[in-house]
């Protein structure tokens, strides 16, 4: 069991930068991946980065790559997503999600997630 709690949200301008969190508490399984995805409103929910739980691989999203960047700390109780130069089409919830398994690509399985939080760019 695993729940996902993320932070940090906010109302930022275009070209700057916000900092997610997302504090991780798990019981059985301290392998699994943790990715981040957001969903605007009436899109698709969408994959933006993973990390693998060693914390030394990552995934991102195409639309997000060299922007982005996702980590996690040593314990890895806390999962990041550092967001830089952001666009107005970066608007979104953005949520913390975490597999049972090894995976953190956009073709992994999410068992686990958290509530969500807000980002809106203006432009």
């Amino acid at each position: 069991q695993v729940q996902l709690v993320e932070s940090g949200g906010g109302l930022v301008q275009a070209g700057g930068s916000l900092r997610l969190s997302c504090a991780v508490s798990r019981r059985t399984f301290s392998t699994s991946g943790t990715a981040w995805f957001r969903q605007a409103p009436g899109k698709e929910r969408e994959f933006v980065a993973g990390i693998r739980w060693s914390g030394d691989l990552t995934s991102y999203a195409e639309s997000v790559k060299g922007r982005f960047t996702i980590s996690k700390d040593n314990a890895g109780n806390t999962v990041f997503l550092q967001m830089n130069s952001l666009k107005p089409e970066d608007t979104a919830v953005y949520y913390c999600a975490a597999s049972n398994g090894l995976g953190y690509s956009k073709f992994t399985r999410y068992d686990y997630w958290g509530q969500g939080t807000q980002v809106t760019v203006s432009s």
